[in-house]
């Protein structure tokens, strides 16, 4: 059953500017199933803090539609507090995420109270039992502390109950290990799947990181400068990628058998989008005359996969060859 669905969603940064205007999410549409995770991969600048700012409220789209169990997602009015019980966001930040004048007790009670319209002893038993099924204990001293007093993982875990307090469907997980010690990544990443398994819910996990992706994740979305280059089942995207980009994060995962980093040719990623054809053609090594003036489709591959790359345009579903799978 489809939670949230996303259909052709676009943001434009500074549109009145004319020529200087960023399109950060470029028709982008997918959909996140209960008791499902998709992965949204990419480097820094990809656009995928965007999509889920946007998917949050945070931000607000250019165009393009949001749809939650079948209803339009609103942007503001009495409506915007039902859909914001609905989805939640973990932020990257855990030092960042929290209020250091507040107690965790406070961080918690308030979407307790105006959400689910909880007070007193009811709303205290409640705060409890969020803090000990994210594994804060005793949830009696927890909750009295600043965040100031916490660990970076058990602001994170802080963070993590107070986006399950509303009772959501979808949470949206924005690179929430990426600034926890390595130690620590890897039990708040089962814990999130613990309790998604347990409440059935939908997650958009953002990461720059194939590895937790493909551990973490059932989809996967790869996302190169506001557009979705491949897509498909997390085991087939990561170890057998297609599109050129896809290939070159998969390459530049640490591996301890590899004794020298892969090189890349063509222009830096820093260079400015072009204007007309593949955004990612000044970097890949496949790149022809047409990947240059002709902005690629997204092509179906069958068994759920689709890329946009004109490598595959005749390529039928199912039967499509894979062009020299080393990004060099």
């Amino acid at each position: 059953m489809t939670t949230l669905e996303v259909r052709d969603l676009v943001k434009t940064f500074g549109a009145r500017r004319g020529a200087g205007a960023v399109r950060a999410v470029d028709g982008v549409s997918f959909a996140l199933a209960r008791g499902g995770t998709t992965a949204l991969v990419g480097e820094s600048g990809s656009g995928k803090t965007t999509v889920a700012r946007i998917l949050a409220r945070i931000e607000r789209e250019t165009s393009g539609d949001i749809v939650v169990d079948g209803v339009a997602a609103p942007r503001l009015g009495r409506r915007l507090r039902r859909y914001h019980a609905d989805v939640q966001m973990v932020f990257q930040d855990p030092f960042a995420s929290l209020n250091p004048a507040h107690t965790v007790a406070y961080h918690l009670a308030r979407p307790l109270t105006i959400h689910r319209g909880l007070h007193g002893a009811e709303r205290h038993s409640a705060l409890v039992e969020l803090l000990e099924r994210v594994r804060l204990t005793p949830a009696e001293q927890i909750a009295a502390k600043h965040p100031h007093e916490l660990s970076g993982g058990q602001r994170q875990r802080v963070a993590l109950a107070r986006a399950l307090a509303p009772g959501p469907k979808l949470l949206l997980a924005d690179e929430p290990v990426s600034m926890l010690d390595v130690s620590i990544r890897l039990e708040l990443l089962n814990l999130i799947a613990s309790i998604q398994r347990e409440r059935d819910l939908a997650v958009l996990y953002i990461t720059h990181d194939l590895a937790t992706a493909r551990y973490f994740s059932d989809t996967v979305l790869v996302m190169y400068r506001g557009w979705i280059v491949e897509s498909g089942p997390s085991d087939e995207v990561i170890l057998d990628p297609k599109h050129p980009y896809t290939q070159l994060l998969a390459e530049a995962a640490p591996d301890p058998g590899r004794t020298a980093p892969p090189k890349l040719e063509g222009r830096s990623v820093v260079e400015a989008v072009p204007r007309t054809g593949c955004r990612f053609a000044p970097r890949c090594p496949h790149a022809m005359d047409r990947c240059r003036v002709q902005d690629p489709p997204v092509i179906p591959l069958g068994d759920a996969r689709a890329t946009r790359c004109w490598l595959y345009e005749d390529s039928a579903p199912g039967t499509a060859a894979s062009p020299d799978s080393g990004v060099t």
